[in-house]
């Protein structure tokens, strides 16, 4: 029972680096463009973050805990080895959300946890107890999302431009205010979509370790996941925050907004079909859509294709690290 207390405490601390690594994906827009403080920012996304598990369902938990890895054939008498697995794939995700923060990078925590549960496993099993039809759809939703995202933002500039064509510069004001709705929006969208992404893993070490007899997320999961999330964000990883407000693209607040909105649109309708998208690959191919709308020339690229190859690296390097975590943890406990 003691390494379920060690999964629940390392699921709840990836939980926490989830939201100060993605805290940039929510607020930078908001805060480069002025519309509110940092501080009110972040408090204001915090408090997003906090409700949003609550609201939209755990169809994301679902497809992490059940659809990834074939964990009906763990049972109490193997936990041992099933919660070291566990361990190991949080601390390669953990380990990889730390790496490129301090880097400045802004990379995906749903492909750090994916990557992390994949190299545990593939260290210990081999391929047998991965379900590819779940993790192909997993890998569709993560590959489909920035591309659905670059498209919607790069749409939803143009029609904001078309319909505000006759304004005068005092709309940016208006631009700047509409964007604590947008922001909010995009919170709730975050926070229901990786605060589940922990929930799913904790609720697998229950089923595994016997106190659930199947998989369902208990609320006292919710709560403290939500809790995690939101305090994590309201750290904020202020190295990412410069990245994406400053460095992909000169954003404006008409800029802001377009890339805030369609953001959470996507994000949030990925959600309540269970696909676990990365916040941060959506939001930085969001950006650079509305970069693309306003002129190619726009964009560093320089920046953006370092984001991007941060993305391909992202699974492998989490895998390796989570791999390498479970050969340690195996010597060092004789398991």
């Amino acid at each position: 029972m003691g390494s379920g207390i060690v999964v629940i405490a390392l699921a709840l601390l990836f939980d926490f680096s989830n939201g100060f690594h993605d805290a940039a994906n929510v607020v930078a827009t908001m805060v480069t463009t002025r519309a509110l403080s940092p501080r009110r920012a972040l408090m204001l996304a915090s408090v997003c973050e906090f409700i949003s598990p609550f609201l939209f369902g755990t169809a994301v938990a679902q497809m992490i805990g059940k659809n990834i890895i074939d964990f009906s054939t763990f049972s109490p008498a193997s936990a041992d080895l099933s919660m070291v697995l566990l361990i190991s794939a949080l601390i390669g995700a953990i380990g990889w959300n730390l790496i490129t923060w301090f880097f400045g990078l802004p990379s995906s925590s749903s492909h750090a946890l994916i990557g992390g549960m994949l190299g545990a496993v593939l260290m210990a099993y081999g391929s047998n107890k991965i379900l590819w039809g779940g993790l192909l759809y997993v890998l569709g939703s993560l590959i489909f999302s920035p591309a659905l995202g670059l498209l919607v933002g790069w749409l939803f500039l143009k029609i904001t431009f078309w319909l505000s064509r006759n304004a005068t510069p005092q709309i940016n004001y208006f631009f700047n205010r509409i964007q604590i709705p947008s922001s909010i929006a995009l919170a709730l969208s975050h926070g229901t979509n990786d605060a589940q992404k922990s929930m799913g893993v904790i609720s697998m070490a229950l089923v595994i370790l016997g106190v659930s007899p199947s998989f369902y997320v208990p609320e006292w999961v919710i709560l403290c996941c939500a809790i995690m999330i939101a305090l994590g964000t309201a750290a904020g990883g202020w190295r990412i925050i410069k990245t994406m407000g400053t460095k992909i693209y000169r954003l404006r607040p008409v800029h802001a907004f377009c890339a805030q909105t369609s953001s959470a649109t996507v994000i949030l309708g990925a959600a309540l079909f269970g696909g676990p998208v990365s916040t941060t690959h959506v939001v930085s191919s969001s950006i650079i859509g509305v970069g693309i709308g306003q002129r190619m020339s726009a964009v560093r690229w320089s920046v953006a294709i370092s984001i991007i190859l941060a993305w391909f690296i992202t699974i492998p390097a989490a895998a390796f690290l989570a791999g390498l975590s479970l050969v340690l943890l195996r010597c060092f406990l004789h398991i």
